[in-house]
This record gives structure tokens, C-alpha cells and sequence, in this order.
């Protein structure tokens, strides 16, 4: 039900992050931090190392408590029972190294809720997925890295969750892995469980996610669709001009030059540059053989906005 008596449909649950703060002494890791992560959505939550982007997630399990501000599960306060249905992967792992891996996720399912055999079945199942179903009777910590990675997912994955909180799931992997991971990630959204994950592979959260947010010193400095994100940063041109010399953009009222590649020059425009003054320039010096516009991509525009921030 939603709160106002009448019935809430699958598409309008949401996880919120309302206003939250957190303060250790003199150092504010967070300041009124807000966003929503909605169901069915991957939600990429990228940062410099110590934005606030793990104590965030910690505060949505309830292993740290606000000094402000609320976290909400389909219109609701998150309490102990609602965190039972969360899928939590932690930045630093949480397995215990010297149990073996099968009992580890069935012990984990069981404290989830689910019963004896229901935790056998859901452990067999996530493993075999993720492939490491032929090392379920070895210890954690005999496990190569990219190995206990795919372990530490299923450990979150095992209970069947609502949602998924995951906080750097692609740290160390290769390539194979990160696809394993990434059709799981997109077979839960599909599914309808919201999934918010921070990384700092930026090419792959542009990739996966529907919305990503930007975070910066404790606050949410972007948050939008991707493609709408790439669309706030400035424009850039791309201008292949064979016979020119280096230089033949210089002068040019609010165009910076950003690369040169070969006869390839990538130019940044200010607010109310002349694409037309620089296609006029590039002709006179001789046949244009590329003349387009290039959008920013997720990680140009993460350091641009980063970058304002140690401006400031």
C-alpha cells in the first residue's frame, strides 16, 4: 500500500537517500546527500576515493546511523526487516576466509530467512551461474581474487533480494568476469530490483546504468540519465584537416584546443562559440576530411566536474 492508503505499483518502489548527513569530528563526509534508485534501474554512484560513496551505502544498511536525513523503501523508513531483503556487497568483502564456499553462502541464506533446503538450492544456483559451481568445497581464501569476487556476489545474491547495494563489484576483475557480472546486474534489474553500484571504471558504469550520480566532497553534484549528463558538457569538435599546420585554430574566439592527434585536432567550444568561425577556419587551410561534433564522454565530464570542485 502506498502511504497515502491506495495501492503502489512495482514501477514506483524506489529506494530514497533523503537529505542524509553524516559528520565524523571536524570532517563532514556527508552533506544532505539525496537521489533515488528506482526499481528496475542500474544506478551508477561514482566518486573521488572518499566522496561519501561507501559511508552512503553503509548508512543505507544501518551499519552506520545518520547524524540526519532518512533512507526510504517504497515510501517507508528502511528498518532491520526491510534491510534482510538487501543484497549488500562490500567495498572491503565480507567472507570468512577459511570456511569453505558452499557452506558459507547457505549459512548466509539461512540467516536471510530462507530455509535448509531453499539455501541449497539458491546456493547451487548463484554459483553455477557465476561460475564457480565447481568450487564450492574449497575455502574462500584458497580462491583466486577474481574467484572470491564472484563468491562475495552471490553471498549478496543468495537470498533473493529487493535490492541490490553493491560497492565496487568490478574491482579486480578480467574482462570474462565483468561480463558474468554485468548480465547478472541487468537480469536483476529486469527483474525489477533496484541496483545502485559504485565503480570507477567509468567507461563501464556508462555502459550499464540507466541513471548515474555524481558525488563530490558528501554531495550529489549530477545526477541525471547518462545521455543527459553527456549533453551538459561542453561541445567539442573533432577536425581532421590534412594540409594544415599546427596552430591554424589558434585566435579563435572561445575555442580551446583539447588534443592533437596527427592531422586530427579535438577543439572545445565556450557558451556562444562559432562552430561556422571554425569550419571557415579549418577550409582555408585546405580540404576538411572530418568536421563533427563529439560528445563528452562519462569520464571527461567526471574530471571536469571533479576538477570545479578543486577550483572552488
Amino acid at each position: 500500500m502506498a502511504p497515502d492508503g491506495g495501492e503502489r505499483s512495482v514501477a514506483d518502489r524506489r529506494l530514497e537517500i533523503d537529505r542524509i548527513s553524516k559528520r565524523y569530528g571536524d570532517v563532514v563526509a556527508l552533506r544532505e546527500m539525496t537521489f533515488d534508485v528506482r526499481a528496475g534501474e542500474l544506478f551508477g554512484f561514482v566518486g573521488s576515493n572518499g566522496a561519501g560513496k561507501t559511508t552512503t551505502m553503509r548508512i543505507a544498511l544501518g551499519v552506520l546511523a545518520a547524524d540526519a536525513g532518512e533512507v526510504r523503501w517504497d515510501g517507508r523508513p528502511v528498518t532491520l526487516r526491510t534491510r534482510r531483503h538487501i543484497g549488500y556487497m562490500p567495498e572491503e568483502r565480507g567472507l570468512y576466509p577459511k570456511m569453505k564456499v558452499g557452506e558459507q553462502l547457505i549459512y548466509l541464506a539461512r540467516l536471510h530467512g530462507l530455509s535448509a533446503v531453499a539455501a541449497e538450492r539458491a546456493m547451487g544456483e548463484w554459483t553455477e551461474r557465476l561460475g564457480v559451481g565447481g568450487r564450492v568445497g574449497d575455502e574462500v581464501q584458497k580462491l583466486s581474487l577474481g574467484n572470491q569476487q564472484r563468491v562475495q556476489l552471490a553471498a549478496a545474491l543468495v537470498h533473493n533480494p529487493t535490492i541490490l547495494v553493491l560497492d565496487e563489484p568490478f574491482s579486480g576483475l578480467d574482462p570474462v568476469a565483468v561480463d558474468v557480472m554485468s548480465k547478472v546486474l541487468k537480469d536483476k534489474a529486469s527483474d525489477g530490483v533496484p541496483v545502485v553500484f559504485s565503480s570507477h571504471q567509468l567507461d563501464l558504469v556508462e555502459r550499464l546504468c540507466d541513471r548515474v550520480g555524481i558525488v563530490r566532497s558528501g554531495q550529489m553534484v549530477a545526477c541525471d540519465r547518462v545521455d543527459a549528463l553527456r549533453d551538459t558538457g561542453a561541445v567539442r569538435l573533432v577536425v581532421d584537416v590534412p594540409q594544415a599546420r599546427n596552430g591554424w585554430a589558434d585566435g579563435l574566439a572561445g575555442v580551446t584546443v583539447k588534443e592533437r592527434a596527427g592531422t586530427k585536432t579535438v577543439l572545445e567550444l565556450a557558451d556562444g562559440a562559432d562552430d561556422q568561425a571554425v569550419l571557415r577556419a579549418a577550409l582555408a587551410t585546405g580540404p576538411v576530411a572530418e568536421f563533427s561534433r563529439r560528445r563528452p564522454s562519462l569520464a571527461e565530464l567526471f574530471r571536469s566536474v571533479v576538477s570545479e570542485g578543486v577550483a572552488a
